[in-house]
């Protein structure tokens, strides 16, 4: 059983390195679960303040990465029409893939515009706020994906730690 929790949870830290720059997947909540699993063999000891703490950053994370866009475009000077244009965006591009990974860049992008340019905004500005928003997003993917490389370490730490328990028939 610890042969498969070990298996399993190192699938969830792959899907989760990954989850960080999809915005489908949530990287670093899946990341969590992979060193959970890993927590739950008979071979490593539970550590549930480390768990507890790890699990408080991969949450506080998740909810920044929607909070990180729309505070790039209203640092940027753009509008409550900016940020849900960003948000639109980003909902498009997770539902509609038609640029493929590009369009997670690209759409929210066009979002921020266009929400823009319906407040009337002029395009100098519009532009500007679809810039942040740019910004917000790859500072999200960024922090995502360092806390999903983080985790990754201490699964692999972990598990080479006590591996001659966990591989035991």
């Amino acid at each position: 059983m610890d042969i498969l929790l070990t298996f399993i949870g190192f699938l969830f830290m792959l899907v989760g390195i990954l989850g960080s720059f999809l915005p489908v997947l949530p990287g670093p909540p899946l990341s969590w679960i992979g060193l959970l699993l890993l927590y739950l063999t008979n071979a490593v000891p539970n550590n549930w303040l480390f768990l507890g703490i790890t699990l408080a950053i991969a949450l506080m994370v998740f909810t920044l990465d929607y909070i990180i866009p729309a505070l790039g475009t209203k640092k940027f000077g753009g509008s409550k029409y900016g940020v849900i244009g960003t948000t639109l965006g980003l909902l498009v591009a997770i539902f509609f893939p038609i640029l493929g990974i590009f369009g997670i860049i690209i759409w929210p992008f066009v979002g921020a515009i266009v929400g823009e340019l319906l407040n009337k905004t002029d395009s100098k500005t519009a532009v500007k706020a679809a810039f942040g928003s740019f910004l917000g997003f790859l500072t999200g993917t960024f922090i995502k994906f360092i806390v999903a490389i983080i985790y990754f370490g201490f699964f692999i730490m972990k598990a080479w730690e006590y591996k001659s328990t966990i591989f035991t028939f």
